[in-house]
């Protein structure tokens, strides 16, 4: 019939066959009888809003067994299934959980559809797929449309009853199975058949870990709990399979979801599988990602090799192997110094290894070791032609590369190994070794997707190892020069007692600009020196090496500190300016930076003169444990050219100590240098004033001011305990400007070495002192000093207050003149000038004969 709006109604028959309800309302869903079109052979009833049953149909007599006189004008809620019910009964089972769904979904007055389990007449339950209807009932009332189509009897699996959903279902392109609640398979599409390669009543009824052989299973299983027993679904799980007959690794991107019934009890799980192997280009970005994370984290080169065997394993390869080439700083026996017995020859040193099996059983050698190749095999022409060698399959037989190779053949057959990628290593044109990759445990062989993976790990990873190359070579060079320019034996001779530590940044790889050094000078002094360059690396290293060999030319030279850095400041100027670019605006800005402290101790005077140019000032640490910083003007930097340097001189104490230090050792990034100045003295006065061997004084004065944290920069810390000669040791005579005292000068020289047991150097420094003391008489002024200082040499210093400096001349072999420094030259161990207060001294220094006490 048709509503008064003109839209498709029909009649449902009630007990008497009479109709009991017409057409939707105005603005409502289709008419029922439409509905009853759309889902052709479904079950239909009629339910007014009170849930009595006013309407049934023979199609709804077939599914639940109930013939319209038994359910109409009686509640539905007996339709419903409940679980305590087993077997043929009439009550209503008001326990239901869905009896009290009933009055919202009447009050809502919307369509709606879920998943039900209705009674049977007989007792056990019926899965459908109920869908119901709004409908205008008498009286204005709404009643209910209600179309149930029956879910198949050996599973539940979702159906209308419609050509299209049931096709969609099967010929989705996506795998669609259903599993009960005890994980037993129920139903599965035409797409999972041909997956798994399995027709689908070979897998009804079996459960997950039965119908799925060569799958993993377990996680499958897993997953498959967990969304039964919280209802959470799992999306985009990963997993892997192996079909046994093609021995092919295939990878499913599965999700899986539960299905509940009306009362909210789970009734399964559906699972939802997409093939993804031919998605390589998906897994190949999740390698390479995770391999840019993994491989180059450190600058080692024996590192980065490991990290790209790690990185392999298992995501390509089940062994992998990093073999580098002899040109790499690996150390060791040199590879062509190297034999072999078996025709194989050293070629390669293993730098990483990984293995999905305990103990690497696939490796003939260890890290560190020689590798041993054919001359006729992969390895060798990836290293030689720098192409990938492929071998989907291992050939073994007569005449192969194997069958030359006895000890990779014992490995082959005791392993499995059944296929191998050769891989070189190259960076910037040079081949810095091979990679190889190898599978056994895994049955399908490498395929060219594998090999393409394989030579971009080997590209990432060949960059890093050739950064960790450069970084290598670079660091061994900065060590070395390093080592080179650093002191190895620091002596004092007898002026002081020294002992020095030296703390890189950092420990493994920090190569800086700090250096120090303890240099004898004339008269048995001796110097003390403490700079710090801007910088760490091989350039900080060599600026370093510059001026260590400058102040070592300049204390040769005899300058006070303060004159020394001057000297030592324009020419790092001097050096800024012609290194400077010629097209460049401004020449002043230096290239080097640094600081220094000079100190010079004379053990006679005990006397110490210092000056430093923008360095950290010295410590005294006095006898009794007392710690001064004495106020030395701060000086600038080295390399600005100001030459605002001044000199302070002091008198030290016997066994006083002198601590000169980098601002590393005091400075950090959380305090001011104020407050490490007073740690240190607080150091240096606890452990220096103890008196101890200063090696242990000065080493726990490093721990204690860097043990809170690493250090922030490089730390060198110098100690001088102060010495003093005895009276005896020296002996000054004061000369008037009368050549005729020379010989009684020469007298005076000769019986003290007779008193001192030095016969031996008398005729030597009878010659010397006659010269110096007659030029001194002839070209300076007086008053002339003469002095002898023994210590672990003989020293012969003459005084006059002219300040003009000698020069040596070579005369000719006619020339009566000139000889004199000639021979002072050629009959001392060294000679020099130097200026002192009001003059110059002029002095010749002899080593003392052996067996001599001093000497």
């Amino acid at each position: 019939m048709v509503d008064a709006e003109g839209d498709a109604g029909a009649a449902v028959p009630g007990a008497d066959g009479r109709p009991v309800a017409s057409g939707p309302t105005r603005g409502g869903p289709a008419g029922p009888a439409q509905a009853a079109l759309d889902m052709a052979g479904a079950a239909v009833a009629v339910i007014d809003a009170r849930g009595t049953v006013i309407g049934w149909t023979r199609t709804a007599e077939e599914l639940l067994g109930y013939r319209a006189a038994d359910v109409v004008d009686r509640s539905a809620t007996r339709l419903l299934h409940s679980p305590e019910a087993t077997g043929p009964s009439t009550a209503t089972p008001a326990t239901s959980p869905l009896v009290p769904a009933w009055p919202a979904r009447v009050r809502a007055g919307e369509p709606w559809s879920e998943l039900a389990e209705l009674r049977h007449q007989e007792g056990h339950g019926v899965h459908v797929t109920l869908q119901a209807s709004p409908l205008a009932g008498p009286d204005g009332r709404t009643d209910w449309f209600l179309s149930a189509a029956p879910l198949s009897e050996s599973s539940v699996r979702p159906t209308m009853n419609g050509v299209v959903v049931r096709s969609l279902l099967e010929g989705a392109p996506i795998g669609l199975s259903i599993w009960d609640v005890d994980l037993r398979c129920v139903w599965l599409n035409s797409t999972v058949e041909r997956q798994s390669g399995a027709l689908r009543h070979e897998r009804l009824g079996l459960r997950v870990t039965e119908s799925l052989p060569g799958f993993d299973t377990d996680a499958v299983e897993a997953a498959m709990l967990q969304v039964l027993r919280t209802g959470t679904p799992v999306i985009d799980h990963e997993f892997r399979w192996i079909a046994q007959d093609l021995h092919q690794e295939r990878v499913f991107s599965s999700s899986f979801f539960r299905l509940d019934g009306m009362d909210g009890r789970p009734l399964g799980v559906c699972s939802i599988a997409v093939d993804i192997t031919s998605s390589w280009a998906r897994e190949r970005l999740s390698v390479l990602s995770e391999a840019g994370t993994r491989i180059g984290t450190t600058l080692d080169v024996m590192h980065t090799a490991q990290e790209l065997a790690d990185v392999a394993v298992p995501l390509l390869a089940d062994y992998t192997s990093v073999d580098l080439a002899e040109a790499l700083p690996l150390g060791g026996e040199p590879l062509e110094r190297l034999e072999s017995e078996d025709g194989t020859i050293p070629v390669f040193r293993r730098g990483g290894v990984a293995s999905i099996h305990e103990g690497n059983p696939e490796s003939l050698w260890s890290i560190g070791e020689a590798v041993y190749v054919p001359r006729v095999s992969p390895f060798m022409s990836a290293m030689t032609t720098g192409k990938s060698q492929f071998e989907p399959v291992i050939r073994t037989g007569p005449g192969t590369w194997v069958d030359n190779d006895p000890g990779r053949r014992r490995v082959i057959e005791e392993t499995g190994v059944h296929s191998i990628i050769v891989v070189p290593l190259r960076a910037r044109g040079a081949i810095l070794g091979v990679a190889v990759f190898t599978r056994n445990d895994t049955k399908a062989p490498f395929s060219r997707d594998d090999l393409l993976l394989a030579e971009e790990l080997a590209a990432r990873a060949s960059l890093s190892l050739d950064n960790a190359l450069r970084y290598t070579r670079e660091r061994t060079a900065s060590l070395a020069l390093q080592r080179n320019l650093l002191p190895r034996h620091l002596s004092g001779g007898h002026a002081v007692d020294v002992a020095s530590q030296y703390l890189p940044a950092d420990l493994h790889d920090g190569v800086g600009g700090d250096w120090f050094d303890v240099i004898p000078l004339s008269g048995g002094r001796v110097a003390l020196v403490v700079g710090d360059v801007v910088g760490h690396g091989i350039n900080a290293a060599a600026t370093m090496g510059q001026l260590h060999t400058a102040v070592h030319t300049l204390a040769d030279m005899d300058l006070p500190p303060d004159e020394l850095l001057a000297h030592l400041d324009d020419l790092v100027v001097r050096l800024t300016e012609e290194d400077a670019e010629p097209d460049a605006e401004d020449y002043s800005t230096p290239v080097m930076g640094a600081t220094c402290v000079y100190a010079v101790y004379d053990p006679v005077t005990r006397r110490c003169t210092m000056a430093r140019a923008g360095h950290p000032p010295p410590a005294i640490v006095f006898p009794d444990g007392t710690v001064t910083f004495p106020e030395l003007p701060a000086g600038s930097p080295i390399g600005l050219g100001l030459l605002s340097f001044q000199s302070v001189e002091m008198e030290l104490p016997e066994g006083s100590v002198i601590a000169l230090y980098t601002d590393g050792l005091v400075e950090t990034r959380e305090a001011d240098i104020d407050v490490g100045l007073g740690r240190l003295g607080e150091a240096l006065a606890r452990i220096g004033g103890r008196g101890g061997p200063l090696e242990e004084v000065c080493a726990g004065v490093v721990d204690t001011m860097v043990s809170t944290a690493a250090s922030q920069d490089d730390v060198a810390l110098l100690l001088a305990r102060t010495r003093s000669l005895p009276p005896d040791h020296v002996v000054t005579w004061v000369l008037p400007t009368d050549p005729a005292l020379v010989a009684n000068a020469r007298a005076l020289a000769v019986a003290k070495l007779s008193s001192w047991g030095l016969d031996q150097l008398a005729a030597t420094v009878e010659l010397i002192v006659s010269e110096l003391v007659t030029n001194a008489i002839r070209y300076g002024a007086g008053p002339i000093r003469l002095r002898l200082i023994r210590h672990g040499a003989l020293v012969c210093e003459v005084f006059d207050s002219d300040d003009r400096s000698p020069r040596l001349r070579h005369a000719r072999a006619e020339d009566e003149k000139g000889w004199g420094l000639f021979l002072v030259a050629k009959l001392s161990h060294r000679w020099g000038t130097r200026t002192a207060p009001g003059g110059k001294i002029v002095w010749a220094e002899l080593e003392l004969p052996l067996g001599t006490a001093g000497a």
